[in-house]
């Protein structure tokens, strides 16, 4: 069942809507606002797939009532009704986030048309939403520990909008899985998703790799090239290991997340970039600020939310399903069999001290595979997973 609001101020024409759409489809359940203020409150107190409303009305007109409701439920379509000298409103609308307009006295087949479009329209942003509740599993963080069941419930409130995230956590434990979940769920899914290893880049090229340059910028710049913002722009960047970043670099990230623009090294042009940031880091960066090795304004304005990532060792209770997620995912890598790993395998590995993290179990198990019998064994464990 589709449900429809009409916003008209004229009877008549309410009427007339409301009988074209109710004789086409048994599943169109219509609705009537004589005004915008009266459309807008019900907006308000209801989920409609779609909105068709007059630009001309008292109270509130129908280009107030669009501004209105593309913050109020922005996922709702809206179709325009426009009279005879509204036309150029009604385009003007459509820059402003309408789905279409139609005019009066409303043609029956274009108005269907229009209407069928924008309900398949909101059908899909809904499927879209929904397909990106379920992440890849490539990108799946395993476990059902309290520490990552507050990671996941954390991901599932940020993700959508576009706040940075600074994740935080040893090495080895999977803050890159974080960084892609969060881009997954996120409505940027369909943009980029650029990384940048801050710690792998020499100091002297960081700025070049993240802002690009200008052909003549320095020695070997033999061409124009863009950078990792301009790449990701629509979608998101990830700073990994961003404590390693210089102070210089610092200070022109900072200054594109504040202005939401960059400049190549060896230009003055600004170029806009419309980019999520989310970083991370092994550093205690307030450590890192007392010793003057970062910047605590560019800080603030990346740990708008935090995200610790625990070491292994204080999830145990997460690495037999770490285990039998790595044991399923190398026997498919490697086209056998899965191999199965004993009780007290398990219990042993869980009583290892992990100092490497998930990156070390994962090394250990694809070791015990390789190396066991049938089964992976204590005695396995004991002789091959030694530190």
């Amino acid at each position: 069942m589709s449900k429809i609001l009409i916003i008209e101020d004229e009877a008549a024409i309410r009427r007339v809507l409301t009988k074209i759409l109710s004789e086409e489809s048994k599943e169109y359940q219509v609705e009537q606002a004589e005004d915008g203020l009266e459309g807008i409150n019900k907006i308000k107190d209801n989920d409609y797939d779609l909105v068709l409303c007059d630009i001309k009305m008292p109270k509130m007109d129908g280009v107030e009532v669009l501004e209105a409701v593309k913050k109020l439920k922005p996922e709702v379509p809206m179709v325009m009704i426009s009279g005879h000298g509204d036309l150029d409103t009604a385009v003007n609308t459509m820059r402003l986030g309408a789905f279409d307009y139609i005019s009066k006295p409303p043609d029956l087949n274009r108005l269907l048309n229009t209407v069928r479009n924008a309900l398949d329209k909101k059908n899909l942003v809904v499927e879209n939403k929904l397909l990106k509740k379920k992440v890849s599993k490539k990108y799946e963080m395993i476990g059902d520990s309290a520490a990552i069941s507050q990671i996941k419930e954390m991901i599932e409130k940020v993700a959508a909008t576009d706040a940075r995230v600074l994740i935080t956590g040893p090495n080895g434990t999977g803050k890159e899985l974080v960084a892609h979940w969060l881009h997954e769920k996120s409505d940027r899914s369909n943009g980029p998703l650029i990384e940048v290893n801050c710690a792998a880049i020499p100091s002297e090229l960081i700025e070049s790799e993240l802002f690009g340059h200008v052909k003549g910028a320095f020695t070997s710049a033999n061409k124009d090239r863009a950078g990792k913002f301009e790449a990701a722009n629509g979608g998101t960047i990830f700073l990994d290991e961003i404590g390693d970043m210089s102070l210089s670099a610092q200070a022109k990230v900072l200054r594109a997340l504040q202005e939401s623009r960059v400049q190549r090294v060896g230009s003055d042009k600004d170029i806009k970039v419309n980019v999520r940031v989310v970083a991370a880091t092994n550093k205690n960066l307030k450590k890192e600020i007392d010793e003057g090795r970062f910047r605590e304004d560019l800080y603030h304005r990346l740990a708008v939310i935090l995200i610790q990532v625990p070491a292994l060792n204080d999830r145990r209770e997460d690495i037999p399903l770490l285990i039998s997620h790595f044991a399923k995912k190398i026997s498919q890598e490697q086209g056998s069999s899965e191999k199965k790993f004993s009780d007290k395998a398990i219990k042993l590995l869980q009583d290892y001290d992990w100092t490497g993290n998930i990156r070390e179990l994962r090394n250990v198990v694809e070791r015990l595979i390789i190396l066991s019998g049938a089964e992976v064994s204590e005695d396995d464990v004991k002789l091959f997973a030694s530190k």
